[in-house]
């Protein structure tokens, strides 16, 4: 019998990632503007790389998560060469599915928050219905 997922991922698993902006960080080389700051997608990413980490070390065998909704608003401006620093925590489990907060941060500045949900499933089983073998 497979474990429920709120006992594999109890709420308040958290995660920090951390993400030195270079110039392949930015808006004008992500395709989301054209200006040379920390992207959007680029914010997104180190978000959901957070929400990741913060179910890693508890995942069972076999199994991943993928994400499935984003609520996320970015906030203030990132210059390259600074560090932004991205914290998942998680909130809730509803069956399946895993309910993150996170806030991206610049030192004492926050840069972006917002909300993440993963679907805890079969990895192989996943990648073989994207591939269309299943």
């Amino acid at each position: 019998m497979q474990e429920q997922p709120d006992a594999v991922f109890p709420p308040g698993l958290t995660a920090r990632v951390e993400l030195t902006v270079t110039d392949s960080d930015t808006a004008q080389a992500l395709g989301s503007g054209d200006v040379p700051v920390l992207g959007t997608p680029r914010v997104l990413a180190l978000a959901e790389a957070a929400t990741v980490a913060a179910t890693a070390v508890q995942m069972p065998s076999g199994m991943t998560t993928v994400g499935t909704r984003v609520e996320l608003d970015h906030r203030a401006a990132t210059a390259v060469g600074r560090t932004v620093a991205a914290r998942a925590i998680l909130v809730g489990v509803d069956g399946r599915r895993l309910l993150f907060e996170v806030t991206v941060t610049d030192g004492d500045e926050t840069v972006a928050e917002g909300r993440v949900d993963r679907v805890l499933v079969d990895r192989q089983r996943f990648v073989a219905r994207a591939n269309g073998t299943a």
